[in-house]
C-alpha cells in the first residue's frame, strides 16, 4: 500500500482555489405583509365615558352570541342608549356559526334584542365552509406547506409533522373567520347607508368580554380603537361595557332585564356559542356530547381526518366516552327547572321572581 508524500499532496494555493462544495439552498424568507392604517384613524379614543361614546357614535353595534354576557351587555347598553334618546342608532348583530352552534341560539339572540326594544337585528355568516370543514381545509394546507418545506431541506416529506389544524387558545383563527370578518361586512353596509358625511363614520362596537373569563381578557382595555377594522371611511371604537363585571353582576342584570337566557346554562354550561368550544371547560364539552351526540360524532370523524385531537390532551373520542358513561350510570338527564343557573348565582328567590315576571310580561313558559 502506497502512502502519500508531500509531493503527492496538493499545495495550499490549489486548496484555496478549489471550489467549495455547494451548500443546499435555503428557502428565501417570506416577506411579512404590513397593513397600513389610514391617517384618519386615531391611536386612542378621545373619551372613555360611556354616555359620551354613545352620543358621539353614528352607529352603536352590539355583538350578541346569545350567551349570558352578551345579553347582560345588551340590556345595559340599551338602557343607557334609551335614556340618552339614542336607541335608533343601536344595531344588534349575531354571527351565525351554523351546525356547531347550540340549537336556537340565533332565534334567542333575536328575541332578546326585540324584547329589549332594539328595532334592528342583523345576522351575518361566514361564506362557504363551516368550522369542521375549515379544520380539514386548514389541515390540507398545513400538510402541503410542511411537505414542501421538507423537500426544500432535502428531507423525506412523508415523515413531516403537520401543525395542529384545530383552533386553540393560542391560535383562535376561528373567531376572525367566523365572527370578526362577517361582522365587518356589516360595518361596510352601515357606512354605505349613511352616505358621505364629510368624515369617517363613527362605529361603536360593543363586545361582552369580561376580565374574569381569562388572563388574556383581563389584559384588554375597556375602550380602545379597533385599528384593524377602521379605515378611511370608518373609525371603529371597541367598548367592553361589562369588562369589570363579576358572574353575580351579570346574572343580576339578566334578572333585572327579565330577558330569557339559553337553557344550556340550566343544564350546567358555563359558556355558550359553539357547542364544543376549545376554550370550554371539560364539563361543558361532556354536557355538549350528551345533548348533541351527532355533532360530537362529526368532531370525532374530523379528528381522524386531521390526525389530531380536538383539544390538546383531550380527544372528542374521550369526551364521548365520558358522556356515555354518565348516561349509563345516571340515565338520560331530565331538563333542570328553568332558573337553575340563575339561582346558583343570585339565589332561588330572585330566580323565581325572574321567571314569574317573564311569564307575566312575555308569556314565556315557566
Amino acid at each position: 500500500m502506497q502512502t502519500a508524500t508531500l509531493f503527492d499532496l496538493p499545495d495550499i494555493q490549489t486548496l484555496q482555489e478549489a471550489p467549495a462544495a455547494a451548500a443546499p439552498a435555503k428557502p428565501k424568507p417570506k416577506r411579512k405583509k404590513t397593513r397600513t392604517v389610514h391617517a384618519s384613524v386615531p391611536l386612542t379614543p378621545w373619551t372613555t365615558v360611556p354616555d359620551e361614546l354613545i352620543l358621539d357614535a353614528d352607529w352603536v353595534v352590539i355583538s350578541s352570541s346569545g350567551g349570558k354576557d352578551s345579553q347582560a351587555m345588551l340590556s345595559y347598553v340599551v338602557q343607557r342608549a334609551r335614556a340618552l334618546g339614542m336607541l335608533d342608532k343601536v344595531v344588534v348583530v349575531h354571527a351565525d356559526l351554523g351546525r356547531v352552534e347550540w340549537a336556537g341560539t340565533r332565534e334567542l339572540a333575536e328575541l332578546q334584542a326585540r324584547l329589549a326594544g332594539v328595532r334592528r337585528f342583523e345576522v351575518v355568516q361566514a361564506k362557504g365552509a363551516d368550522l369542521l370543514d375549515r379544520v380539514e381545509i386548514r389541515y390540507g394546507k398545513l400538510k402541503a406547506k410542511a411537505e414542501q418545506e421538507a423537500l426544500e431541506r432535502g428531507e423525506d416529506p412523508t415523515t413531516v409533522k403537520v401543525p395542529p389544524a384545530w383552533p386553540s387558545s393560542s391560535a383562535r383563527w376561528c373567531t376572525p373567520d367566523a365572527k370578526r370578518g362577517p361582522i365587518r361586512t356589516l360595518y361596510t353596509r352601515l357606512v354605505a347607508e349613511l352616505g358621505d358625511l364629510g368624515r369617517p363614520v363613527r362605529i361603536l362596537e360593543c363586545i361582552g368580554q369580561r376580565a374574569a373569563e381569562s388572563t388574556q381578557r383581563a389584559k384588554l382595555a375597556e375602550v380602545e380603537i379597533n385599528r384593524g377594522a377602521s379605515n378611511g371611511k370608518r373609525t371603529v371604537t371597541t367598548w367592553r361595557p361589562i369588562h369589570a363585571w363579576s358572574d353575580r353582576k351579570v346574572w343580576r342584570e339578566i334578572a333585572r332585564s327579565r330577558l330569557p337566557y339559553h337553557p344550556a346554562y340550566d343544564w350546567g354550561n358555563r359558556r355558550l356559542s359553539c357547542v364544543f368550544c376549545v376554550l370550554g371547560c371539560n364539563s361543558d364539552l361532556v354536557n355538549g356530547a350528551r345533548r348533541v351526540p351527532e355533532l360530537a360524532a362529526a368532531y370525532a370523524r374530523t379528528e381522524v381526518v386531521v390526525g389530531a385531537d380536538f383539544k390538546k390532551g383531550l380527544s372528542m373520542r374521550e369526551i364521548i366516552r365520558r358522556a356515555q358513561a354518565l348516561e349509563e350510570t345516571e340515565g338520560p338527564a331530565a331538563r333542570p327547572p328553568a332558573g337553575t343557573a340563575m339561582a346558583v348565582h343570585i339565589g332561588q328567590a330572585a330566580a323565581t321572581k325572574y321567571r314569574v315576571r317573564q311569564v307575566a310580561l312575555y308569556g314565556l313558559a315557566a
